[in-house]
């Protein structure tokens, strides 16, 4: 992981993720390369995303994990069969999100 989240920063991050509609979809095949290759690709353009996942809750656990150790992303929300992923831009110029201050 690139940086310790507070919990008020999932808790704000959560918040902010409410009306995205997810950019992935995490298919029967599971966590394949492509599917790494395409949440890598939108956390870099939206740096806060939706994946839809739809697999028991272990094996939701297992990618949340394998996603957060691969592609050095936070898992800051699972509701449901979606996960919430935040990573921030490694460009400040190109920074859409700001965390609140604390």
């Amino acid at each position: 992981m690139a940086m310790a989240l507070k919990g008020s920063h999932r808790k704000w991050l959560r918040g902010q993720a409410h009306p995205l509609r997810p950019v992935v979809q995490i298919g029967r095949h599971g966590l394949t390369d492509g599917t790494l290759r395409e949440i890598d690709f939108a956390l870099d353009t939206h740096e806060l995303i939706k994946v839809r996942a739809v697999a028991p809750k272990e094996e939701k656990q297992e990618m949340a994990e394998r996603i957060e150790g691969q592609l050095a992303a936070d898992v800051v929300g699972m509701i449901g069969h979606m996960l919430i992923l935040y990573r921030r831009q490694a460009d400040p110029e190109l920074r859409k999100i700001e965390l609140p201050a604390g």
